[in-house]
């Protein structure tokens, strides 16, 4: 028996033995068995059993942290309570922090279990550094910030931007809730609050509106989150202070919409002259942007009466539209009152000394605060405008004030605008009168012109077909007369001496006076006539005509010849310019080469040019580009060009014609040395108008350039002549190139 409970013993013995060394091998600090005097009696960690079993603690530790151990291991053994210590050790990982706690576990022996504590120490140091950064913000915010439970809503911390925000001190506030400071002014802005901090978990910009000790009213936006204070839901807010930003959001709305309402009325006066409208607009929106009950536009009558001529009231208000009282006391005071102040504010009636009549009209209308301001027409008193609360006294603001100066001003321009619009259309009905006098006056005259253009139409026809007729016919003759050979013997020689060319281009005649005076001649176009005989001598002679032949020189008749071919030609070229203004210039366009054109032009003008002794080069390209015009008026203009280049200049010309493509037109170009031009003939040389006597070309050939100016300007190009003494005259005109 005592075997067997021994065993048993033995048996407990080690399984409890076995137990403990299971909990000590699971406890992940190092465990140590020291003695009183500091020898390591046993060790469980890192090292091995030979490195620290049988070492003293001065052997293995620091001189400092040896003593401290020594000391902690006797207080252990004398108080048999658990003693606890930190200290520091180098390792090669650093500097580390450990705490080792000692229980006694012998007589003379403790059990010292020493934990690395260096992660939980830093830790602790960053808590202690952020709650001691938390209590710096939360006292030195600019912003108020506050403490809550979240259930009741009782402060538990405020701040002092909170106190000086609210009025409120500490003591006041802690541990009462906003509910009994009266702080909310909407109390279900809590219950919003803590609805959406549940849905949400927190809160930003949320505008709140709360009372201030004073009783004054401001918005604050809060930013709030939910936080725990010793196991208590507790709400963390930060409110800032917006009141003044919303007044000047206010202000600049205000703004807004006073300059939008200024520019509209505005708008409405420039663009309508109906005054009725333009009041009644007007009213209507000033009242919408004052929010009051009424205004009103009061004109100063003539019959010493204030005539309401536009209102806007609240349906609930009377309105003051049909008002009419013929009191001149109060009258005058009403015209007194707004021409003194010129603004006129009443913020509250029951405040201000007014006559009893006036009284009595606040009274009856309700009006419980006003502001008037006059409408001046220079510095006559045309009317007012009104703006009045009834509901209740009103402090009118700085920028309300402004409107409705502003607006009286407008509403003076409108009034002086329709007043002139009365005048101006009075104006217009008398111009009217005038204009539908001068209109019959200026159709009789239009029909009196026609009549004039119709006869002389008539008479342009007329006088040109006999004209053409009697110049053709003396043409026959003379030419007849010059075949026949019916000339005195005694002037053929002087008429060869007179340098006649033959079938005469023009330019023969006496000398250069021919080259520079005369047209060029189609005699040969003419037909043919039959030579001119002598009449037979009747039986009876007329004493006043020559019984014999009278001997004509040569020259004369040339000469005769060149004046009627002139005339012939001026003739034609009259007519020519009566078609073109009246039916136009009709082009028959087609495609052509310019190259090949030009070749064709200096064949027909070449007789010319030997004729004048001159000479013609060119420089036109082969590869220019082709040109669209009329060919047979084209090549007139050439010839009606040369024509005049060599009349009115002397013989013996060097001409050089050129060609090249210059933006999308082809700038053509006839250059020489003769005589010079002043800038007077440059600018008028294609003008219509009569020439000059003494000028060195006739009326005819000026003809003929400005019908060449209207057939180059419908081809679409231009055309005009530059003169200087060093680079000669230059002739040049544009055509358009052809459409590919």
């Amino acid at each position: 028996m005592k075997i067997t409970n021994r065993k048993f013993r033995e048996e407990k013995l080690l399984q409890a033995e076995a137990r403990y060394q299971a909990i000590v091998n699971a406890i992940p600090d190092m465990v140590f068995c020291i003695s009183r005097d500091g020898e390591y009696l046993d060790f469980k960690g890192e090292y091995t059993t030979k490195e620290i079993v049988g070492k003293k603690l001065w052997e293995i530790l620091p001189a400092n942290v040896a003593l401290l151990k020594q000391e902690a291991i006797a207080k252990t053994l004398v108080t048999n309570t658990l003693q606890v210590c930190e200290y520091q050790l180098s390792t090669p990982w650093g500097v580390r922090d450990y705490q080792a706690r000692l229980v006694k576990s012998g007589e003379n022996e403790v059990l010292a279990i020493v934990r690395d504590i260096t992660e939980p120490k830093k830790t602790e140091i960053a808590l202690q550094s952020l709650a001691q950064k938390f209590s710096k913000a939360f006292r030195c915010s600019p912003d108020p910030i506050t403490i809550s439970t979240l259930k009741e809503g009782r402060y538990i911390e405020v701040n002092e931007s909170f106190v000086q925000l609210s009025g409120y001190q500490p003591s006041e506030v802690l541990g009462r809730t906003a509910f009994e400071l009266n702080m909310w002014v909407n109390p279900s802005d809590r219950t919003k609050l803590l609805q959406k901090l549940q849905a949400q978990g927190a809160i930003r910009n949320q505008e709140i509106k709360f009372r201030k000790k004073s009783g004054e009213i401001i918005i604050v936006q809060v930013a709030a989150e939910v936080i725990e204070l010793d196991g208590i839901p507790c709400l963390l807010a930060v409110s800032h202070d917006i009141t003044e930003h919303k007044q000047t959001e206010e202000l600049l709305r205000l703004s807004a919409q006073r300059d939008r309402l200024l520019t509209e009325t505005l708008m409405r006066i420039r663009q309508s002259l109906n005054i009725n409208e333009i009041l009644q607009t007007t009213v209507n929106e000033v009242r919408e942007f004052l929010q009051a009950d009424r205004v009103f536009i009061a004109l100063n009558d003539s019959c010493d009466l204030f005539k309401m001529i536009a209102e806007s009231v609240n349906p609930q208000y009377p309105s003051v539209l049909n008002w009419k009282k013929k009191d001149e006391t109060l009258l005058q005071e009403l015209r007194t009152k707004l021409l003194t102040d010129r603004v006129r504010v009443v913020e509250d009636i029951t405040q201000t000394t007014v006559s009893p009549q006036l009284a009595a009209l606040y009274q009856q209308f309700q009006t419980k605060a006003s502001l008037a301001v006059p409408i001046m027409l220079g510095k006559e008193l045309f009317g007012a405008l009104i703006a009045n609360s009834c509901a209740k006294p009103r402090c009118w603001q700085q920028i309300e004030i402004d409107l409705l100066q502003q607006i009286s001003e407008q509403l003076a321009i409108a009034i002086q605008q329709a007043q002139l619009y009365q005048e101006l259309e009075q104006l217009n009905n008398n111009l009217e009168r005038q204009v539908e006098e001068r209109t019959a006056q200026l159709q009789q005259k239009m029909q009196e012109l026609q009549e004039i253009n119709r006869v002389k139409n008539v008479f342009l026809h007329a006088v040109s077909h006999d004209l053409r007729t009697t110049v053709m016919g003396n043409l026959m003759v003379l030419k007849n007369l010059l075949k026949s050979g019916g000339l005195g013997t005694g002037d053929r020689g002087q008429g060869r001496q007179g340098g006649t060319r033959g079938p005469l281009w023009g330019l023969g005649g006496e000398g250069r006076q021919g080259r520079q005076g005369g047209q060029e001649s189609n005699l040969s176009s003419l037909p043919p006539l039959t030579p001119l005989t002598p009449p037979t001598p009747p039986t009876s002679p007329s004493p006043h005509l020559p019984t014999s032949p009278i001997p004509i020189p040569r020259s004369i008749i040339e000469r005769m010849i060149q004046g009627n071919d002139r005339q012939l030609r001026m003739i034609d070229s009259l007519l020519e310019i009566h078609s073109t203004e009246v039916e136009g210039i009709i082009l028959n366009q087609e495609i052509i080469q310019f190259h090949t054109f030009i070749k064709e032009v200096i064949k027909s003008v070449e007789p010319m040019l030997r004729q004048n002794q001159s000479k013609l080069k060119t420089s036109v390209a082969e590869d220019l580009p082709l040109v669209t015009a009329d060919s047979v008026k084209l090549h007139q203009f050439f010839v009606d060009l040369f024509t005049y280049i060599l009349q009115t200049n002397p013989p013996g010309l060097d001409l050089l014609l050129t060609a090249k493509v210059e933006a999308d037109m082809i700038l053509c170009t006839v250059q020489f040395h003769g005589i010079h031009m002043s800038k007077l003939e440059c600018d008028r040389l294609f003008e219509l108008y009569v020439h000059e006597p003494q000028a060195r070309f006739s009326t005819g050939i000026g003809l003929k350039m400005y019908l060449s100016r209207q057939l180059i300007k419908a081809h679409g190009g231009e055309i005009g002549v530059n003169s200087n003494h060093k680079c000669g005259v230059s002739f040049w005109f544009t055509l358009p190139l052809a459409i590919k």
